[in-house]
């Protein structure tokens, strides 16, 4: 399958790396775009083809990746429909905002015919294999569906969803990899404090986090029933979760994602 990403930053450049990395697709089979050169030369070492030229990265490409800005998408989208390929190429949009119905407008051709169009919201952990990342079937049959959804399983993990969530999903996952950062930032910030030093204390920090989310995900088990278990009477654990709730930590939680 030969996969183009048009748009190399933050997102764009995380899939692209994500793809070639996890091994399941051939960098000869990547190609990423965006349009300057500056931008996508930092690729050349993976081996991928890069261009500076949407409409030629795009012509051989079965699914096509749009990761660009929201409001870079409609003249992106004219651009590339008098050669795209309606009856072959499926596209992918990952552009924040831009909704199903709007994208079925700006990719109407005025015939009645429409690409197989998904929209997909990954986060930036595809770049290591650990990608959340949600599907939203727009105007795409079972065969284009499991092909992203497989896609993109081979940079983490996929949930196939309504459009109607995506936004949930967006704070959950999107945002929620900031949002998980900043605790290790507090967390590390306040073992220095205790008397780490600050690559140490950051070090502390993320096995613990790896070996939470480890507990979680193999044991099955609800988070607050992992919780008890090192929660002794009169114990340090508790008191530190109480003076973390104390200062609203579960509420500041919630109002950030809600936000």
């Amino acid at each position: 399958m030969k996969i183009c990403v048009i748009g190399a930053g933050a997102m764009g450049g995380a899939m692209v790396e994500g793809f070639v990395r996890c091994g399941a697709f051939s960098a000869a089979d990547v190609t990423v775009s965006a349009p300057h050169r500056v931008t996508v030369e930092r690729f050349v070492p993976l081996g991928v083809n890069v261009s500076t030229d949407n409409v030629e990265a795009a012509r051989g490409a079965d699914v096509v990746v749009l990761a660009v800005k929201p409001w870079v998408v409609d003249d992106v989208l004219a651009e590339l429909k008098p050669v795209f390929d309606y009856g072959r190429q499926t596209l992918v949009s990952v552009a924040a905002g831009i909704g199903g119905d709007k994208l079925k407008a700006m990719l109407d051709r005025g015939d009645g015919e429409l690409p197989q169009t998904l929209i997909a919201m990954p986060n930036i952990a595809a770049a290591v294999g650990c990608s959340m990342t949600f599907v939203v079937p727009v105007n795409a049959d079972g065969g284009a569906v499991r092909t992203v959804e497989a896609m993109f399983d081979k940079v983490g993990s996929v949930l196939v969803t309504e459009e109607r969530l995506l936004p949930a999903g967006t704070a959950l996952a999107s945002c929620g990899i900031a949002y998980a950062m900043r605790y290790v930032r507090a967390a590390t910030e306040g073992g220095v404090e205790l008397g780490f030093k600050a690559g140490t204390a950051c070090d502390i920090v993320l096995q613990t986090v790896k070996g939470a989310v480890a507990l979680l995900q193999e044991g099955g088990g609800h988070p607050e029933a992992e919780i008890d278990k090192v929660t002794t009477p009169g114990g340090l654990t508790i008191r530190g979760l109480n003076a973390m709730e104390r200062a609203g930590f579960t509420n500041a939680v919630i109002e950030g994602l809600r936000s």
